[in-house]
């Protein structure tokens, strides 16, 4: 089971939404590169509002994600695509169902 996670909520500057939706989808790849982490999430909450949702095993995976391509590109862009830097929680996940469970 994943013991940690993250969640990242976004909110999109007026009229960037495709922007967003599109550097979003455009972060898959990366993410499908990352050994460290389990799932992977992008997620439009709401009309300008936006998610990126991740699970790893340990530490680790998540310590080497918030170091990553992806990570870097989302700050790297952060002022041009968002009204405000968007907040990253650390989560601890304390149980789940996935395939197989």
């Amino acid at each position: 089971m994943d013991k940690v996670a993250i969640l990242a909520l976004l909110t999109a500057k007026a009229g960037k939404d495709q922007e967003v939706e599109d550097f979003l989808k455009s972060a898959q790849p990366l993410a499908l590169r990352e050994a460290g982490t389990t799932t992977w999430y992008a997620l439009k909450l709401s009309p300008g509002k936006f998610g990126i949702f991740d699970t790893f095993k340990d530490e680790t995976g998540r310590d080497a994600h918030l170091t990553g391509e992806i990570a870097k590109a989302l700050f790297a862009r952060a002022e041009e695509l968002f009204a405000n830097p968007p907040l990253v929680e650390k989560l601890e996940i304390l149980a789940s169902k996935s395939p197989g469970t």
